[in-house]
């Protein structure tokens, strides 16, 4: 059983995690991706495109609160360079009343036995890599590693600059994260156990932890920013470097990589 705080706990017991599978549960999935990422209708993932996903052999598990969607994973199917067949965790979407909660947990660990139970051992996705939460949620919480770095992946990034629709903003440069569902350390993770981790990483990369104020009030600044960080991952990945951890405390949060695979 995967730990939980008390409030989360508390939050979990009156949450469902099950398939969506009908056009009213697809348009809930529509409405959350516009309350939680602030996107124009150019960026949202149609009900079309989660109704033939399903079709293809993916699925969207929703996380309910009595009749109420409050989250949702989208996963998809996908080819391995090896000719395998894993998982594309395309988005995972969560009111924002409920973040914070462990919804967005419960949805990823569901996702990850939904995926073991069909023959499934891989999932891949990416997040911004300026994003704290985000990276201790999936190297801390879920244990993936990250081995690759997109360079404006999406596109112009029109999330940072929700009223403008003239392509200013900054480039959606990605992380791509590995999770193997059934390593050691995912597994130990899903039991709730503490991931065990080397304490001395063989390379540091740090982070502003007031990246959404200075998007907001200096995008220069920012766009320098994300240059520096973008290079810093690319130069780790090419020497051989993994990153496996992430640190949240103080004014500098930071990833850990390493010279192995830390399973």
């Amino acid at each position: 059983m995967v730990a939980t705080t008390a409030e989360e706990g508390d939050t979990l017991s009156r949450i469902a995690v099950r398939e969506c599978t009908t056009i009213e549960e697809f348009d809930s999935c529509i409405a959350l991706q516009r309350e939680a990422f602030a996107l124009p209708d150019l960026e949202i993932s149609p009900r079309r495109h989660l109704i033939v996903t399903r079709r293809a052999g993916g699925w969207t598990l929703g996380a309910f609160s009595g009749d109420n969607l409050v989250g949702f994973v989208h996963h998809m199917i996908a080819v391995s360079a090896e000719d395998e067949i894993i998982g594309y965790s395309h988005m995972m979407a969560v009111a924002r009343d409920f973040q914070n909660r462990g919804v967005g947990a419960s949805l990823k660990w569901a996702q990850r036995a939904k995926a073991l139970n069909e023959g499934r051992t891989f999932i891949k996705w990416t997040w911004d890599p300026m994003q704290a939460r985000n990276a201790h949620f999936n190297l801390n919480r879920l244990g993936v590693v990250v081995r690759s770095y997109g360079v404006n992946f999406y596109g112009t990034d029109y999330g940072t600059t929700p009223t403008s629709m003239q392509g200013v903003g900054l480039d959606s440069d990605r992380l791509f994260a590995e999770w193997k569902l059934d390593s050691r350390k995912v597994t130990r993770l899903a039991d709730g156990a503490p991931a065990e981790q080397p304490s001395q990483p063989d390379g540091v990369i740090e982070i502003r932890a007031d990246w959404s104020s200075l998007v907001s009030q200096d995008l220069g600044s920012a766009r320098r920013e994300q240059l520096r960080v973008r290079r810093e991952f690319e130069e780790a990945f090419a020497a051989g470097l993994v990153c496996a951890g992430f640190e949240r405390q103080g004014s500098s949060p930071r990833y850990l990589l390493y010279r192995r695979d830390t399973d």
